[in-house]
Parts: structure tokens; sequence; C-alpha cells
């Protein structure tokens, strides 16, 4: 219980301060896509700070346009210098597209209030300042979690 409210304590000031927009109402800059290749982490830890393998939800620029974009939840999947590396969540199914191998199936879970089945895009590699997450959504299990893993390390990560 404890560690529980120490949790949302900790979650309850984090978002007191964090810079979600900026002085003209705008999310934060986007560093743009993560293109080369890093160590896929699974490092979990439900204190307020988002960590590789928790699906935490944050603004997601478009890929046409960077400029515009949609809050979604997002995986972390590792972190580069201050820049957490993340893929994105879809309820969207892509079996039986051209494309399928890029979606992996993860299931339902707490990040979806309506419990829909999603999928991860693992071929987009978002770089989010950790500042810019607006919650906490879910730890993903760890065997779910390795199903991406996998499929990032058949595309050269460690």
């Amino acid at each position: 219980m404890l560690r529980s409210l120490a949790s949302r304590f900790l979650s309850a000031v984090r978002s007191a301060w964090r810079p979600d927009r900026r002085a003209d109402g705008r999310p934060p800059a986007y560093a743009g896509d993560f293109t080369g290749t890093a160590t896929v982490t699974y490092a979990p830890d439900p204190d307020g700070v988002p960590d590789p393998g928790e699906i935490v939800w944050t603004w997601v620029p478009f890929e046409e346009d960077h400029s515009l974009g949609k809050d979604r939840p997002v995986l972390i999947v590792s972190q580069r210098g201050s820049a957490l590396l993340c893929v994105m969540l879809t309820s969207k199914d892509h079996d039986g597209r051209a494309r399928e191998k890029d979606y992996i199936d993860i299931g339902t879970g707490s990040w979806d209030p309506r419990r829909r089945p999603s999928e991860v895009k693992v071929d987009r590699v978002l770089q989010i300042d950790p500042g810019a997450v607006r919650r906490e959504g879910a730890i993903l299990e760890r065997e779910r979690f390795d199903l991406v893993a996998a499929s990032l390390r058949e595309r050269g990560w460690r």
C-alpha cells in the first residue's frame, strides 16, 4: 500500500511540473524518428518515471508531418541519451496485409480503457522526451515484450 501511495504521489508531482506543452500551447519539438539500432531493454518500475517495458501515453507526430500528431500509447523499448525510444501501439488490425511483419500482436491491457486488442508498429521508432509523457498506462508482461524485442532484433537491434 505504501508503494502504491508513493507511486501516486510521485506521478502527481511529476505531472505538476512536466513541460507537456510549449508556451504557445503546442507539444514539445520532436527530435525526429530514430533510425539507428540500440539495445532492447526491459526494466519497468511503477514509480511515476517512464521506463523500458512500460506503455505510456504521449503525443506522437504523424509520419508525413511531424508538426501534426495525436496523443496515443507507446511502448518504451530502450533509452538513448535523454530520449526514450518507443514504438507506437494501434488497435487497428494489420493481419493479412502486405506490411503485416511490421506489426506485432500484444493483446489487450489496461492501457486501452476499451480493452481492444493492440498491435505494436515496429518499423518506426520514436524518440520521445521523458517530459512529454502524459501518463503511465501499464507494464507490458515480459513474454509479450519479448515478442516485440525479437522483431527489433531481426532489424539489427541488440
